[in-house]
């Protein structure tokens, strides 16, 4: 899928995702450990927001949040309160470079084609601040492929592995990955992995 077509699967299936989500978790509480890793009062940005329920609600007030869905982000405005929403791409973020303390994404970037993800990846790097930290869902197999009836609709996902994925943050510059096996919103687990920039 191109990246038009996965918008538009976004746009169409973002109230029935957003609607079968638990908002709470212990993913959301990995949200915690990274703020702890921060200066105080951080600049957060988070990548593949959506709805906003699950990560970005339980971000600083002033938080980013950013996300390819116009549909998704029309939810972030009516249930989140606070935080600046910006309709974008995580292969070009348009943010400064060193501009935020912190990024999460929760879920998203496996819905990039494989072969961009490092250009992804670039891109988190290019926008931390020296020692910032990003909080990312690892992919948990090697796949491309369109889901067909996901969420009432479809969608395309791709992932190049745990491992390859781990190479792809360390090849961007990411130091110090540490990773976590949580319980993710749809009821099964999901490995994060914590990355810093140098």
């Amino acid at each position: 899928m191109d990246r038009n077509a996965i918008r538009q699967s976004w746009d169409e299936i973002a109230e029935t995702y957003a609607n079968r989500r638990d908002p709470a978790g212990s993913d959301a509480d990995l949200i915690d450990d990274l703020l702890d890793a921060c200066p105080p009062d951080p600049l957060v940005l988070d990548v593949g927001c959506g709805d906003g329920e699950r990560t970005l609600a339980n971000l600083p007030p002033d938080a980013i949040g950013l996300d390819i869905s116009r549909e998704g982000l029309l939810l972030a405005a009516d249930r989140v309160a606070g935080g600046r929403l910006v309709q974008g791409d995580m292969e070009s973020l348009p943010l400064a470079d060193g501009s935020v303390d912190a990024i999460t994404a929760y879920h998203a970037v496996f819905h990039v084609p494989r072969t961009a993800q490092p250009a992804v990846y670039d891109e988190f790097y290019r926008v931390l601040d020296s020692g910032g930290t990003l909080l990312m869902t690892l992919p948990g197999g090697r796949f491309e492929t369109v889901r067909r009836g996901w969420m009432g609709g479809s969608m395309f996902f791709s992932a190049p592995g745990k491992d390859r994925t781990l190479d792809q943050l360390r090849s961007a510059g990411f130091e110090d990955l540490r990773t976590a096996t949580v319980d993710d919103p749809l009821g099964s687990s999901s490995e994060y992995v914590f990355a810093t920039r140098s």
